[in-house]
C-alpha cells in the first residue's frame, strides 16, 4: 500500500489514505515513494481533505446533473438501450505545465507533418517515389481516395481538427497511441466535465490555477471561418452537418452547433446549385462557405461515393472540387490515420520538416510485412493486435487477457487479410487515481488522453485538456466508453507564481 504524502505539506491523511499503487504503471499524481508529485502537492493536499462520504455525495450530484443535461453517447447493439450517460471521474487528471508544453510542441510538429504527407500523396507523392513509405501501403488502402488526387482543399487545410491518442508508459513517456483526422469526437464531454467539477469543486478549481477549456467552441468557429473559400463574403456561413439524431455522437453535434452559434443541418436540409451548396432557410436558400461534417465521407455524396447513401448530399464533391465550399475535415484524412501508416510517422516529420519527432511511438508491428507477420503469429499470447480500419475498441485482440479460441480466430483473420491488422506488445498505462462507487473508495486505474489540435490557415492549436478516458473495470486496458470506460476532467496546470 502507498501511504500517500506530499512533499511540502507532509503525509497526506483522509482521501487518499492507503490509497493502493498498481504495480508497474506510472501514478499520475504520486511518485514511487507515495509522495504526490511537486507539480501537484497542492492540489493533492485539498483534495487529501475530502471525506469519502462528501467525494461520493459530489459524484452522485454530477452524475444526476450530467442525466439532466443530457450529456450521453449511444451504444449499438447494448439490448438494454443505447442512450448512456457517460461515466465521469469527479477526481481530476493533472498535468504539469512542463510537460503540456512538451505535448503541444510534439503535436503541432505531428500535425503539420500528417498534412504535409496527405498534400503529398493526393499530389506529386513525393514520399512514395523516394521509398519512405511503402506505396503498396498507401495506394492499396481503403482511406486512400484516388479520385481526390489533384484537389487542393479551400484554405490549404485538410485536418482542421484533430484528437491525437496518447499515453504514459511505466518510464512516464508520452507516447503517440493513434491519430483520429477524420470525424475525431469526445471534446463536448471535456467542455461539460470542466462544467461539472468546476460546479462541485469551486475553491480546489481556483486554488489549482488551470488552464480553461471553455472557449473551445469559439477557436473551433475561428478555425472554420478561416478555411472559408476566397469568394465568400465577410458574413461567412459556416454550419455543422449531421448524419442525424440516431448517430452515436449526435449528443456532440448539437453541443458544438450550439456553442458555436452555428446551424445544425442535416444532409436533406442543403442542396447544391452551380457548383455552390446553399441551405434551405425559411427566408429562402443560403449560400454555404464550411460545412464541419461529422458524416462519415463514404456516406457525404452519392454521386461520388456510396450511391446508396440517404446521409448525403449529392453533388457537394463538386462543389468542393471547384473550390466552393470548404470541408472540415476534408475526404480522404484516411489515409493518414490508418494504423498500418502509423508507424511512418516518425519518418514523414524527418522527410517533410527535416526535424527529429519529438513525441514517442509505440513500436509497432505491420502484419503485412512477412517478418512482422511471423512475429505477430508466433507471439499472439503477448501481443495486442488491432484493426487498421476500426475504432472504439472493436477489431481488437488483447493478447495477453485473450483465449486460445480467439487466438486461433485472429491467426486465421491475419492470415487472411494482413493489411487489415497492426500489432503491439501490450503497454502498461499510466494510472490515476479514481473513485469506486461500489467500494466507496479510491483506486489506480489506468487511463489515456486524446487532446484536441485546430489547424487555421496560421496553423496548429492546441487545446490545454483534452479527454481523459478511464479504464473503470479493475484490471482493464480498455478505456473507450464503449467498452466500459469513463472519462475524468484533464486539468493542465499554469505555471507556479
Amino acid at each position: 500500500m502507498m501511504q500517500s504524502q506530499s512533499q511540502s505539506q507532509g503525509p497526506l491523511t483522509g482521501l487518499f489514505d492507503r490509497y493502493p499503487a498498481l504495480a508497474g504503471t506510472y501514478d499520475e499524481m504520486f511518485d514511487a515513494s507515495g509522495a504526490a508529485r511537486p507539480p501537484f502537492a497542492r492540489v493533492a493536499a485539498l483534495l487529501a481533505r475530502l471525506a469519502p462520504d462528501e467525494l461520493a455525495r459530489s459524484q452522485a450530484l454530477a452524475e444526476t446533473a450530467l442525466l439532466q443535461q443530457g450529456v450521453t453517447f449511444s451504444v449499438y447493439g447494448d439490448a438494454r438501450g443505447t442512450e448512456k450517460i457517460f461515466p465521469f471521474c469527479l477526481l481530476p487528471r493533472l498535468i504539469a505545465a512542463d510537460d503540456f508544453r512538451h505535448l503541444e510542441r510534439g503535436l503541432a510538429q505531428r500535425l503539420r507533418a500528417l498534412g504535409m504527407f496527405l498534400d503529398d500523396i493526393y499530389g506529386d507523392q513525393r514520399i512514395l517515389a523516394a521509398g519512405i513509405v511503402p506505396p503498396e501501403m498507401v495506394l492499396d488502402a481503403a482511406g486512400y481516395r484516388p479520385s481526390l488526387r489533384g484537389l487542393k482543399p479551400p484554405g490549404g487545410v485538410r485536418i482542421h481538427i484533430a484528437g491525437v491518442d496518447l499515453i504514459r508508459d511505466p518510464d512516464g513517456t508520452w507516447r503517440v497511441l493513434e491519430d483520429n483526422l477524420r470525424t475525431p469526437s469526445g471534446v463536448s464531454y471535456v467542455v461539460e466535465n470542466r462544467l461539472i467539477s468546476k460546479r462541485m469543486f469551486p475553491r480546489l478549481f481556483d486554488a489549482a490555477r488551470v488552464h480553461r477549456v471553455d472557449h473551445y467552441p469559439t477557436r473551433l468557429a475561428e478555425t472554420l471561418r478561416s478555411v472559408s473559400p476566397a469568394d465568400a463574403s465577410a458574413d461567412c456561413n459556416a454550419v455543422v452537418l449531421t448524419p442525424g439524431p440516431y448517430n452515436s455522437a449526435y449528443f456532440e453535434h448539437s453541443f458544438l452547433a450550439r456553442t458555436m452559434g452555428l446551424e445544425l443541418v442535416q444532409a436533406p436540409d442543403l442542396f447544391v446549385d452551380g457548383n455552390k451548396v446553399y441551405c434551405r432557410t425559411t427566408r429562402g436558400p443560403r449560400r454555404v462557405d464550411v460545412i464541419y461534417r461529422r458524416t462519415d465521407e463514404a456516406f457525404l455524396d452519392p454521386e461520388a461515393f456510396r450511391p446508396d447513401s440517404v446521409l448525403g448530399v449529392p453533388g457537394l464533391m463538386r462543389a468542393y472540387a471547384a473550390g466552393n465550399v470548404a470541408l472540415a475535415n476534408a475526404p480522404g484524412n484516411g489515409i493518414a490515420d490508418d494504423k498500418a501508416v502509423y508507424p511512418f510517422v516518425p519518418d514523414m516529420i524527418e522527410f517533410y520538416l527535416s526535424e527529429q519527432p519529438i513525441l514517442e511511438q509505440v513500436p509497432t508491428y505491420v502484419c503485412l510485412f512477412d517478418d512482422d507477420r511471423r512475429y505477430v503469429l508466433d507471439h499472439l499470447d503477448e501481443m495486442v493486435v488491432k484493426a487498421v480500419d476500426e475504432a472504439g475498441g472493436y477489431g481488437m485482440l488483447m493478447g495477453p487477457q485473450s483465449t486460445a479460441e480467439e487466438r486461433d480466430e485472429f491467426r486465421r483473420r491475419i492470415s487472411a487479410e494482413p493489411r487489415r491488422y497492426i500489432a503491439q506488445h501490450r503497454v502498461e498505462l499510466s494510472s490515476c487515481p479514481t473513485w469506486i462507487a461500489e467500494r466507496g473508495a479510491i483506486e489506480p486505474r489506468r487511463v489515456d488522453l486524446r487532446p484536441y489540435i485546430l489547424t487555421s490557415r496560421e496553423g496548429p492549436w492546441v487545446l490545454p485538456g483534452g479527454l481523459t478516458r478511464v479504464a473503470l473495470k479493475r484490471g482493464s486496458y480498455v478505456v473507450n466508453s464503449s467498452q466500459g470506460g469513463g472519462s475524468k476532467d484533464t486539468w493542465v496546470m499554469k505555471d507556479a507564481g
